[in-house]
C-alpha cells in the first residue's frame, strides 16, 4: 500500500473514533468493541465495497450486514464521514425521536439489516449470497461477526451451509478482540484454535493484525481468486486508541460523564491520558 493511502485510511480512522466517543455517554453504548472494528470497517467502506453513495438500495451494490450489532456506533461514525448520515444526527443518540441507538436499525441509510441477537445475520448473508448467484450478480457480501458470537451455534451451521453452497461471493469477517462482555473468550469458552476450526468447516482462511491496513488491503485483494466462502480472521483490540480502555474486560459498556468523555478525546490525539473514574457494568 502506498504510504499516502495508508495515511488517508489512518486519518479517516481517526475521525471515526472522534464521532464514536461522545457516543459513551448520557446511556453509554458499547464503545471497546465499536473500536476495535473501526479500521477494518474503515478499509471495506472505503477501498473494497462497491456502493454508490447516491444510490445506496442499487441491487448491483455489495453488501455489509453487522451481525455484531453492538459495534453500529462504528458504522455511524463511518456513513458521517462518508456523508451518508449528518453528523448532527448523533446527538440523538438514545433518542425516541430518532433510529440512533445500540443495534443497527435499516432506517439508517447504508444499514442493510436489523442486528441484535447475534448469531443471525450470518443465515441473512448467506440467503442474499444466494440470491445474487441465482440472479448471475457479480456483488459480494460481508459478514461480520465478533468472537465472542461464535459461540452461537447458528454461526457454524451458517459456515456448514456456505461451503455446501460453494459461495465465492460470501466473505465472513471475524473481529477478534478476545473479549466477549466483560469476560476473555478463552476464559469463558476457549475458541482457540480459531483458524484451524474454521479451515476444518470449508471456509478458506486468513488471519490478519484487523488495524493493519497493508495486511487488510493484500488479503482482501486476493479473494476474488477462492472458490467458495471466505474467513477472515481479525485479530483486534477491543478499546483500540485509548489506552485507559484497552483490552480491558470491565470496558465493554461504557457510559462517562462530560469530563471524562473530554479527556478520552484527549487520550485519542495522545495529549494526555484519561482519568477515568465512572463505574462499571458487570454481568456474571
Amino acid at each position: 500500500m502506498k504510504l499516502e493511502k495508508r495515511i488517508e485510511l489512518q486519518e479517516f480512522a481517526l475521525r471515526v473514533r472522534e464521532r464514536i466517543v461522545p457516543l459513551a455517554s448520557e446511556g453509554g453504548c458499547f464503545l471497546g468493541a465499536s473500536l476495535s472494528a473501526v479500521d477494518m470497517l474503515t478499509y471495506l467502506y472505503t477501498s473494497f465495497l462497491k456502493i454508490d453513495a447516491q444510490h445506496l438500495d442499487d441491487e448491483n451494490r455489495d453488501y455489509l450486514f453487522l451481525s455484531k450489532g453492538h459495534d453500529v456506533p462504528a458504522l455511524y461514525g463511518i456513513f458521517v464521514e462518508l456523508g451518508w448520515l449528518e453528523p448532527e444526527r448523533l446527538k440523538n443518540h438514545l433518542s425516541v425521536n430518532d433510529h440512533i441507538y445500540w443495534h443497527p436499525n435499516q432506517h439508517i441509510p447504508g444499514v442493510e439489516f436489523h442486528a441484535g441477537s447475534l448469531g443471525q445475520l450470518p443465515a441473512v448473508a448467506i440467503g442474499v449470497a444466494l440470491e445474487i448467484r441465482l440472479r448471475k450478480g457479480n456483488n459480494r457480501v460481508v459478514c461480520i461477526l465478533g468472537d465472542g458470537e461464535l459461540n452461537e451455534g447458528s454461526c457454524w451451521e451458517a459456515f456448514l451451509v456456505a461451503q455446501a453452497k460453494q459461495l465465492s461471493n460470501l466473505i465472513f469477517v471475524v473481529d477478534r478482540n478476545h473479549f466477549q462482555a466483560n469476560m476473555a473468550t478463552e476464559e469463558l469458552i476457549p475458541l482457540e484454535p480459531l483458524q484451524d476450526k474454521c479451515q476444518a468447516f470449508g471456509l478458506q482462511t486468513y488471519r490478519i493484525n484487523g488495524h493493519d491496513f497493508d495486511q487488510l488491503e493484500e488479503v482482501f485483494t486476493q479473494l476474488e481468486l477462492n472458490q467458495g466462502p471466505s474467513m477472515i480472521i481479525c485479530d483486534t483490540i477491543r478499546g483500540k486508541g485509548l489506552p485507559s480502555i484497552e483490552a480491558r474486560a470491565d470496558r465493554w459498556f461504557c457510559n462517562f460523564n462530560s469530563q471524562e468523555i473530554a479527556d478520552l478525546l484527549d487520550e485519542l490525539h495522545q495529549i494526555k491520558q484519561a482519568d477515568i473514574t465512572s463505574q462499571t457494568i458487570v454481568a456474571r
